[in-house]
């Protein structure tokens, strides 16, 4: 428990991060030319930009929180990579997609969520293939180590 709370910490910075770039996306596609700190609709939701920017915040905690709790899934040795995979998969879409939906990352429409799904697989399979390919070649590394040793 004290791993997955250390993770959860950990990963609050993450999230924040991830909400970040979003924003500085969303502003760079619909901003002209100004930065835009949270979505228009959430400002009109909660009556000014710092109630909104406040509410996204918490919402990033969670989001990084999250994602940092779910990490410990990665160590679940007896676990295949597939069904590790597929449980983060899951777990993150749950956390990331109301959050993305709340804070109008998406357009509120079917097709809105199934653009923003569509995204949120493809960066999804992207990470995991780099990570994949980090960690394939770190452990050659160590096993060419010790086998000249």
């Amino acid at each position: 428990m004290k791993k997955i709370l250390l993770r959860i910490f950990m990963g609050i910075p993450i999230g924040i991060t991830i909400g970040y770039l979003i924003t500085v996306i969303i502003s760079l596609g619909y901003g002209e030319g100004n930065y835009l700190p949270c979505s228009p609709f959430l400002i009109e939701q909660f009556g000014n930009q710092s109630h909104a920017v406040l509410v996204q915040l918490i919402l990033l905690v969670i989001l990084g929180g999250g994602f940092g709790g779910l990490s410990i899934v990665w160590e679940k040795d007896e676990w295949s990579l597939l069904k590790q995979t597929i449980v983060y998969g899951i777990g993150i879409a749950m956390i990331m997609l109301p959050i993305a939906y709340f804070t109008y990352w998406m357009e509120h429409s079917i097709r809105g969520f199934f653009i923003y799904f569509g995204i949120f697989i493809i960066v999804f399979i992207i990470v995991w293939f780099i990570q994949y390919t980090f960690w394939k070649l770190r452990i050659k590394k160590m096993n060419a180590q010790v086998h000249h040793e």
